[in-house]
């Protein structure tokens, strides 16, 4: 079992955004030295629910600045980029990290993102397909030309060969963020790990994974590579000597930043949209995810990857808001949680 942070750069009612991007840094400068696997960088834009607009930069200073851990998107929103720009980038630091990288990609949101960066709506609503099968290319290929609806252009040299990295990978890893069965199928026709949300029960999770092998099977992956596919389950973490401390945590910090960060969120054609009860969803977090004592944690991530065969977590560990506090969650879950897992 690998286990990970998952990082937002959240910003709490009150804080700066220097503030938020300070605290996320360092949560994952301490993740490394707490002896945890990886860190997955979220991206958003125009908002306080993520201050980072660019998880591949973040990525390459976390690399920098860390020898050890992987660095993951989770995720790079396909539809506000090139995807060659963006191959290029992942190829960039799966070379120079020796290996360290993982790309996550995802099809994002309606927001208004696409209008300021000129995709438009149909680059959401028709054209992540065209821009994955792209990227892939990208990643796997020496030279590639484009031949889409949306890229079109002649054949050029993949600078730098992702084939060019110390390790034995190919090229860096891509994980798609998988939230219908329509994205599970594209995921698993490639032979592509999922990253599963942190709002999804570990039924719901179960089942998309049996739906991803199913599709996988159809595709003619064979059978070694469906059961070894590192599947990544995103959720939250907080650690305290009593689950009703860890739960209070939550209760008094996340609420009003999921109302300040999800209120933000403007749509690009004007479309309603379907919020959350701030509150409720807290709740609702705490009751899905290693909230509580250590032994709780250990227990609540082994039963989730028992029951959903995935063995890759992606934990949300600055939910209090607090810096210090953060790296206490962190050091915790690296000392006393890690070690019941392994």
């Amino acid at each position: 079992m690998r286990v990970g942070s998952f990082v937002l750069a959240a910003q709490f009612p009150g804080q700066g955004q220097g503030e938020a991007l300070h605290r996320a840094v360092r949560s994952a400068e301490v993740a490394e030295e707490a002896g945890l696997d990886s860190v997955w960088l979220a991206e958003h834009h125009f908002v306080p629910y993520g201050t980072c607009p660019s998880a591949i930069t973040l990525a390459a200073l976390l690399l920098g600045r860390t020898q050890r851990i992987r660095v993951g998107t989770a995720v790079s929103v396909l539809p506000t980029v090139h995807p060659v720009a963006l191959g290029e980038q992942a190829a960039l630091l799966h070379v120079t990290s020796g290996g360290r990288f993982s790309l996550g990609v995802g099809r994002g949101g309606p927001w208004v993102d696409l209008e300021v960066f000129g995709s438009g709506l149909g680059a959401y609503e028709e054209g992540f397909p065209e821009s994955l099968e792209l990227l892939m290319r990208w990643l796997r290929e020496p030279s590639v030309a484009g031949t889409g609806e949306r890229f079109d252009f002649r054949e050029v040299a993949v600078v730098p060969r992702p084939s060019e990295a110390l390790s034995c990978a190919p090229g860096p890893e891509v994980v798609v963020a998988c939230t219908s069965p329509a994205s599970v199928q594209l995921a698993a026709e490639r032979g592509l790990p999922m990253l599963l949300g942190m709002h999804v029960g570990d039924e719901e999770k179960a089942e998309m994974v049996a739906l991803w092998r199913q599709y996988a099977r159809v595709a003619g992956r064979s059978a070694d590579e469906i059961s070894a596919a590192a599947h990544v389950s995103a959720g939250v973490c907080q650690i305290a000597d009593r689950r009703t401390d860890a739960t209070e945590t939550l209760l008094k910090s996340m609420p009003g930043w999921l109302k300040q960060g999800l209120d933000a969120h403007v749509t690009v054609d004007g479309r309603a949209r379907a919020m959350r009860d701030p509150l409720a969803y807290t709740e609702l977090l705490c009751g899905l995810h290693p909230v509580g004592t250590p032994q709780l944690c250990a227990d609540r991530l082994a039963a989730t990857s028992e029951r959903t065969g995935i063995s890759r977590f992606a934990l949300l560990v600055e939910g209090s808001g607090d810096l210090a506090a953060t790296e206490e969650n962190v050091r915790r879950l690296g000392a006393e949680v890690l070690p019941q897992l392994r």
